[in-house]
């Protein structure tokens, strides 16, 4: 997959099938999409394309609004789709004045004559232009001027799933680890470097990974114990300043990709109300494993919530319950 970080940086292309949205999570209603959009390129001889954008178009138009969390930052999502076997994706920087764009305008200067557009797969609730003003009937009305076709997916076929990114984030903050990758497909996963912690856990006899994760968009579920598969993945990340923000930079052209096998785990998330602790935390012990992984990126996908963050009476208290959280991870991955 090629990957554009920039409208102008793509070539116009002779037959371009292409799919418009933000696709956070690339979820099963995504999915559904994507496949048709590849079933129309062999169809036709044509090459498929995903126009997306970043930041969020929610960060530019609403910056006050620090709600926002996302599935997948750019990275994950551009290596999700590069895993469908996407030909090309154009990562478009959102600014007020691209949001400014007509209907009109956003199709002849974007689809058709930045990209080359023959066919348009859609979503049903597909919106674009100035104050979300064009849809399928804009689409529609201009396709015979700007010698396109445009295909709406059906709601039906899309609820057929029942999935949304919204329900997936829902999912994910209550801890429904198992509820959001029925959504998803797949197991949810976060990307993180691994730093240097306290090393409390390798006093009570289980040392943790300590994971920061750099995007500060990028959802993070509920607090507490999680069974998890980790893996290193190769690709570089950008140097962090451990500073809350958002980034808004676009990716670099290489993928994250995995290149070692996956271990097992149990993860922690939560502020260890135990020892009194101020900032929230992602850990996880890696069960059976005893390397040096610091300043390495790590891939962790979440299985299973096992419990909530609770605070003990103490350190022995608090390993005991560890104990039987190993026991009940490892019952989870080979019932």
């Amino acid at each position: 997959m090629q990957i554009y970080h920039d409208i102008q940086e793509f070539k116009p292309l002779q037959n371009a099938v292409v799919t418009i949205g933000t696709f956070d999570g690339v979820h099963l209603g995504h999915r559904k999409i994507i496949s048709r959009l590849q079933e129309v390129a062999r169809q036709t001889g044509g090459e498929t394309v995903i126009l997306t954008f970043f930041p969020h178009p929610r960060m530019i138009l609403h910056p006050e609004d620090q709600n926002l969390k996302l599935i997948s930052t750019i990275q994950e999502k551009a290596a999700l789709l590069a895993g469908l076997g996407i030909d090309h994706l154009i990562i478009t920087p959102f600014s007020r004045d691209f949001s400014n764009l007509s209907a009109e305008e956003y199709i002849r200067e974007i689809l058709v004559n930045r990209i080359g557009t023959k066919k348009i797969v859609i979503g049903y609730d597909h919106r674009f232009g100035k104050d979300r003003t064009g849809g399928l009937a804009e689409l529609q009305k201009f396709a015979p001027v700007y010698n396109y076709e445009v295909e709406e997916i059906p709601e039906q076929d899309v609820n057929e799933v029942a999935v949304s990114s919204s329900r997936i984030r829902e999912a994910l903050l209550q801890g429904n680890s198992s509820l959001a990758n029925q959504f998803l497909g797949y197991a949810f996963f976060i990307t993180g470097k691994v730093i240097r912690g306290d090393q409390i856990g390798r006093t009570l006899g289980y040392p943790t990974a300590n994971l920061f994760v750099e995007e500060s968009y990028k959802l993070i579920p509920a607090d507490g114990i999680y069974a998890v598969e980790v893996r290193a993945v190769s690709g570089e990340r950008r140097e962090e300043n451990h500073e809350e923000k958002n980034t808004l930079t676009a990716p670099d052209s290489t993928i994250p990709a995995p290149h070692s096998s996956l271990l097992k785990g149990m993860a922690y998330i939560g502020h260890r109300p135990t020892i009194n602790g101020m900032t929230r935390n992602i850990e996880v012990n890696i069960f059976d494993f005893n390397s040096d992984i610091y300043n390495q990126t790590l891939q962790m996908s979440f299985h299973a919530f096992i419990r909530h963050d609770i605070k003990f009476a103490g350190l022995e208290e608090l390993t005991a319950q560890l104990g039987r959280d190993k026991e009940s991870v490892l019952a989870y991955f080979y019932r």
